[in-house]
């Protein structure tokens, strides 16, 4: 498993909000469908109106994000 870094923006309402999450998964194309499934099942937001800017695999140390750092812990 890998860190991946996402950054982009989705609709919320009328305005488009920008993002940032660190998470981690096998591949780039698993990344992609984490940051779609989430903004999904937490926001209600459709795959279509979550736009990914940028998305690159990171050192976990450089993440703060609770779930990288749980997941990585032992490596």
């Amino acid at each position: 498993m890998k860190a991946y870094r996402a950054q982009g923006t989705f609709r919320a309402g009328k305005n488009d909000q920008p993002f940032t999450i660190d998470l981690v998964a096998l591949d780039e194309e698993d990344a992609r469908h984490r940051v779609l499934s989430n903004f999904g099942s937490r926001h209600r937001v459709p795959r279509r109106f979550v736009n990914i800017q940028s998305l690159e695999e990171i050192d976990p140390t450089d993440s703060n994000s609770p779930v990288v750092i749980a997941h990585l812990r032992d490596q």
